[in-house]
This record gives structure tokens, C-alpha cells and sequence, in this order.
């Protein structure tokens, strides 16, 4: 059963002594809240476990002291007995440290993506619909720098290119994760020293999940092999990728607003313009493409890509591509057309 926040345990804090990994967590928020304009409202998402729980003490914290309003949200995914109960125990923790307001969204996960696919994309959406409901233009979330390692990892195993290896960035759109340069283990220090008790999810330790075994199996190897400081290496590189990703993909945009069109039925790439450009930047202006002729993100690979590209630059009569979602990809006549069921 999860625990409640502890009155008998008195937080370093109150007795004059800040913990270690409270200050570190709290200048990691206080960082990522600096820039925002007085009066804004940030939601911290609070499943209730270490990592969110000292997400929330810290904005509870720090954001009154900048002008801030901070609230939460608990999202239950129903996926496991007596999620409710989880779910209201986190709201009140989140409670007891003066954040407000705080809502519970309760989320039904479908089956798209695979569980954890599903269960992130159910709750991002919740997390953005209670955002838009109270005005909030930001919501933190509690990824540490272990989390960030272990995304990079599953994305060398599936081959991903250098975008996916960039794994998860400290903002996208109202999402921000202050703590992508804050470790696990000082995260749940944190959490203890603030006198609050998580909860532990049994699908953390559950081999069933990639992401469990390259926690508990993977990372450890590493360690052992090549030495302390794999993660923190692992964390650093997907900084050094995003930075490249972000470079290439400005290339790209500027590229797909001369060689990309839209009509009404299809998306059309001028060939002449794309096969001159560097392979990097060309693939990136296809994928956009692709995304635009209605494919999903989550379901084009860099193999789809990669056969498209084909098409400019090797091609050797290839009827068409199929991509996700029922798209085509097809050369015809100095263009490469992109749309449901289109043929040569």
C-alpha cells in the first residue's frame, strides 16, 4: 500500500540543515522555473513514486518564491489493482506540501504502441487536457538523467537514428523535465529526506518491460565493464545528439518549404531539389513529408524513410513504397507523390 506524508519525520530542512539532494532537486527546478513570467501556473505530474514526489517538494518550494502558481496532476492509468487508491494518496501528499490546484485524471489505455507506448501517449494527452483546463502553460515531468541513459540505450537497440538517440528534451511544447541532469538515486533521496513516503510501482521491477531490463540488467553490465559514469555519459551524448538533431532539422524545414507541396489529395517532393542535398538533411525533409501525407510518428521507421529515399536516389523502377497508415510513396515524372493508394 502507499504510504502518506510522514508528520513524525521532520525534513532536514526544518531543522536547519538542508539535505544534500534537496538542494540539488530544488536548484534543478528553480532553474527550469527561472524564465517564466510572474503569475504563471505550473502543474507538476505526480504518479506518487520517488522521483515525482520530490518534483513536487522542490516546486512547491521554489515556485512561490518566483511569482508562481504550482499545482498537480495525478494521472491513474487503471492498469493495476487499487490505482485509485495510489492516485488519491499522491494527490494528497501533493496537497500537504500547499500545491494547488490538484486533479486526478483518471485515463483509459488502449492498446496502440504497445503498453508502454499506450500508457505514456493516454497520459501526456490527460497531463495537456487538465494543462489547457486550468491555464497552465507549464507541467513538469520527473525524468531523471537514468531515465534519459536508459532512452538512449532502447534507441541504439532498435537502430534509431540521431533524433530518437536525443532522447527526451528538457522542453517540448508545455512539457518541461527539470531533473534530466538530477540522478535517481538523489531524486529519491530527496523524496525521503523531504519526509515523504512514495510509492514503489510494481511494473519498475517487472522483466516484461525493455526498459525494466535495461535497468536492472543492461546498465549494471555496462558499469561493471567499462567503468563507473556510463550513465551520466549516455545522458551526456543525448545532449551533444539534440544539439545536432535540432541544427539539421532547421536544414531540413528550410529545405521541404521550397522542395515539399501539399495539394489537396497528395504531398509532391521536386526530386531535382532533393537529390542534391546532403543525406541527412534530405531524409529529414522526406520524413516531414511523410508525417505530412498523414503517417504517424510513432509507426514510421527509418527503414520507410529510407526506402522513400530510394526512390531519389537509386531509383530502379520501384513501384511504390507502402508506408503506415495506408500512404504510398511513388515516383512520377521528376516527383515523388505521397498519398493514400496513390500508384505510378
Amino acid at each position: 500500500m502507499p504510504g502518506s506524508a510522514d508528520s513524525t519525520a521532520e525534513p532536514d530542512s526544518k531543522r536547519g540543515k538542508l539535505h544534500p539532494s534537496i538542494a540539488r532537486v530544488r536548484e534543478a527546478v528553480r532553474t527550469a522555473l527561472a524564465e517564466l513570467p510572474r503569475e504563471t501556473t505550473v502543474l507538476v505530474a505526480c504518479s506518487g513514486g520517488a522521483d515525482s514526489l520530490a518534483l513536487a517538494a522542490a516546486t512547491a518550494f521554489e515556485a512561490p518564491k518566483l511569482g508562481l502558481r504550482a499545482g498537480a496532476v495525478v494521472v491513474d492509468h487503471g492498469l493495476q489493482a487499487g490505482s485509485a487508491d495510489v492516485a488519491a494518496t499522491a494527490a494528497e501528499q501533493c496537497r500537504s506540501l500547499g500545491l494547488d490546484p490538484v486533479q486526478i485524471r483518471a485515463v483509459e489505455v488502449g492498446d496502440e504502441g504497445g503498453p508502454e507506448g499506450a500508457a505514456r501517449t493516454a497520459r501526456y494527452d490527460a497531463l495537456r487536457d487538465v494543462a489547457d483546463e486550468v491555464g497552465a502553460d507549464v507541467v513538469l515531468l520527473a525524468h531523471t538523467r537514468d531515465d534519459q541513459a536508459e532512452t538512449v540505450l532502447l534507441g541504439l537497440a532498435r537502430g534509431s537514428g540521431a533524433r530518437s538517440l536525443a532522447a527526451m528534451a528538457p522542453v517540448a511544447g508545455v512539457l518541461r523535465r527539470p531533473f534530466l541532469e538530477v540522478s535517481r538515486a538523489t531524486a529519491a533521496a530527496a523524496c525521503v529526506a523531504s519526509g515523504l513516503r512514495p510509492w514503489r510501482d510494481p511494473h519498475n521491477d517487472d522483466p516484461a518491460y525493455k526498459r525494466v531490463r535495461v535497468r536492472h540488467e543492461v546498465l549494471p553490465v555496462l558499469e561493471e565493464v567499462l567503468g563507473p559514469g556510463v550513465t551520466e555519459a549516455l545522458a551526456r551524448t543525448a545532449g551533444l545528439l539534440r544539439a545536432d538533431a535540432d541544427a539539421l532539422d532547421v536544414l531540413a524545414a528550410d529545405l521541404a518549404e521550397t522542395a515539399v507541396r501539399r495539394t489537396e489529395d497528395e504531398v509532391v517532393c521536386d526530386i531535382g531539389m532533393l537529390e542534391v542535398e546532403p543525406t541527412a538533411i534530405r531524409t529529414r525533409a522526406l520524413r516531414q513529408a511523410a508525417l505530412q501525407a498523414g503517417c504517424r510518428a510513432t509507426d514510421l521507421t527509418a527503414g520507410h524513410v529510407a526506402a522513400v529515399d530510394a526512390l531519389v536516389t537509386d531509383w530502379r523502377g520501384q513501384r511504390w513504397i507502402d508506408l503506415p497508415q495506408g500512404i504510398r510513396a511513388v515516383r512520377r515524372a521528376g516527383f515523388i507523390v505521397l498519398a493514400p493508394g496513390v500508384t505510378g
